[in-house]
């Protein structure tokens, strides 16, 4: 089991933000995020873009423009994707930075229980070394 799943096991029982069920906007904000911030949504979009380009300038030549002016419908579209692109992506980061928070005030307990126990073992050892004097 890797250790990422074998905290979130651990946690989900232990802190209630991340046993919660996620809402319906929160799910599909998270798959959003995660295909927006892909190389394939980018190699998609790229593509997507010059055959708009292609499409439209052959198209000019012939006389004949689906966008006029330089590319506003295009500008439209970018602009519209951003504005709801940046929210979408704030929302899932908002999310990963709390439970973040919460993995490292769970690392910083583990690890303080760790140095206690260290700590206790190397007493006995110590003890063990005097009597053996």
């Amino acid at each position: 089991m890797e250790k990422r799943d074998i905290f979130n096991l651990a946690a989900t029982k232990i802190h209630p933000i991340l046993s919660h069920k996620r809402t319906l906007g929160q799910r599909a904000a998270d798959v959003l995020t995660e295909l927006m911030g892909s190389w394939t949504f980018i190699i998609v979009f790229f593509i997507f873009l010059i055959l708009w380009i292609l499409f439209n300038s052959v198209w000019f030549f012939f006389g004949e423009t689906w966008d006029r002016r330089p590319f506003v419908m295009l500008n439209l579209i970018l602009s519209c994707l951003a504005a709801l692109q940046a929210p979408i992506i704030l929302m899932s980061q908002n999310r990963e930075a709390q439970k973040d928070r919460l993995r490292a005030k769970y690392d910083y307990a583990v690890n303080r229980k760790a140095e206690k126990e260290i700590e206790e073992i190397k007493r006995q050892l110590d003890g063990i070394e005097k009597r053996l004097r």
